[in-house]
C-alpha cells in the first residue's frame, strides 16, 4: 500500500485533484473575504454556491453555451447574496440568522426547481470545460500537470487572487472597503458611502460564490444534483478565518482543505482498508483542527457582523 502512495503517478494525481477540489473553495473564499472586509458576514455561502451551481447548469442546458451558463451562475449567486444584503444592510437584521436561513431556503428552492426542470428524467448531462495545457509550464514534474494543465476557470482564480490582493494593498478604494469593516462610523465621517460599498461587496460576494458553485457543474461533474455543494460553503468560511482574511492566506487554507478531500478520494481509489465513511470525514476533521489552531489569533474586522445604522449610537 505504501509503495502505491509513494509513486510519482500517485503524487501527480493527488496534486491535480487537490487543485480541482480547492478552486471552488477559493472562489467562494474570495467572495467571502470581500464581503467580510466590508463588515458583512455571509454564512449563507452554501446557499450562494448552490444557486450558482443550479443556474449555471440550467443556463448551459437550455442555451447549449458554457459561457451563458457561467454568466447565469454568477447572476444566480448574486441574486442569492442580494437577499442577504437586503436583510443585513437595508433592514439591519442579524447577519448570522440571515445566512443560515438562506442556506435552508436555497437547498429547498434548487431542489424544487431541478425537479421541475428534469420533468421525470433521472439524469441530465452537459459537456464541461476542457483542459488547456500551458506550454512548458505544464511539463514541470509533479506540479506542472496540477497547476498548468487545467481549465480556464482555474487559471482565472490565480489571476483573481492577485488582483484582489493588489486592490486592498495598493488602491484607495480597497483601503476604503477595509476601513468600513473596521469602523464604518469613522469611514462615513470621512465621506465614504458605507452602505453603497457594502452593497458592492455583497454583490461581488454573490458573483464569486456563484462562480464557485458553477465550477462544480461546469468543470467537475457536468450535471446538477441536490445539495451538491456538500458543505463547501462552510469550508470556504473556515478558509477565510484560517487565512486571516487575506486572499493569499485564504488560498493556502483552501488548498489544505482541497488536499484533504483529494486524499480521501485517492485513498479510497487504491483500496485503503478503512471505512469509506471514515475517509469521507477527513476534510471536515482537518477543517476543525485548523480552526482550533487559529484560536487566539483573531484578525477579523472589528465591525464584522454588526449592522451599520447611520445616525444611531
Amino acid at each position: 500500500m505504501l509503495e502505491q502512495i509513494m509513486t510519482v503517478g500517485f503524487v501527480t494525481a493527488f496534486l491535480t485533484a487537490s487543485v480541482r477540489m480547492a478552486v471552488p473553495l477559493i472562489y467562494a473564499g474570495l467572495g467571502e473575504t470581500i464581503s467580510e472586509k466590508a463588515g458583512i458576514l455571509n454564512i449563507g455561502m452554501e446557499g450562494v454556491m448552490l444557486g450558482g451551481a443550479f443556474f449555471s447548469f440550467a443556463g448551459t442546458f437550455y442555451s447549449g453555451s458554457l459561457a451563458v451558463g457561467l454568466l447565469c451562475g454568477m447572476a444566480g449567486g448574486a441574486m442569492v447574496s442580494a437577499i442577504h444584503g437586503l436583510l443585513s444592510i437595508r433592514l439591519a437584521q442579524d447577519q448570522s440568522v440571515s445566512g443560515i436561513a438562506i442556506n435552508i431556503f436555497m437547498a429547498g428552492v434548487t431542489s424544487f426547481l431541478y425537479k421541475l426542470m428534469s420533468s421525470g428524467q433521472s439524469y441530465q448531462q452537459i459537456e464541461p470545460f476542457a483542459k488547456l495545457k500551458i506550454p512548458f509550464l505544464g511539463d514541470i514534474p509533479l506540479i506542472g500537470n496540477a497547476l498548468f494543465n487545467q481549465d480556464v476557470l482555474t487559471y482565472g482564480v490565480y489571476v483573481l487572487v492577485i488582483l484582489v490582493t493588489l486592490f486592498y494593498s495598493r488602491t484607495s478604494k480597497g483601503m476604503a472597503f477595509a476601513a468600513i469593516g473596521e469602523n464604518p462610523r469613522a469611514a462615513d465621517s470621512a465621506g465614504i458611502p458605507v452602505h453603497r460599498y457594502q452593497w458592492a461587496a455583497v454583490l461581488l460576494n454573490g458573483m464569486l460564490g456563484g462562480l464557485g458553485g458553477a465550477y462544480l457543474v461546469l468543470v467537475q461533474v457536468g450535471n446538477f444534483s441536490e445539495n451538491m455543494t456538500s458543505g463547501r460553503g462552510y469550508i470556504a468560511l473556515a478558509a477565510v478565518i484560517l487565512g486571516r482574511y487575506v486572499p493569499f492566506g485564504m488560498m493556502g487554507a483552501a488548498f489544505i482543505f482541497g488536499a484533504a478531500n483529494a486524499l480521501q478520494i485517492r485513498l479510497q481509489a487504491i483500496g485503503v482498508p478503512l471505512p469509506t465513511q471514515a475517509l469521507a470525514m477527513l476534510p471536515y476533521i482537518i477543517t476543525l483542527v485548523a480552526l482550533l489552531g487559529a484560536i487566539g489569533k483573531n484578525s477579523a474586522p472589528e465591525a464584522l457582523g454588526k449592522p451599520y445604522i447611520r445616525g444611531a449610537r
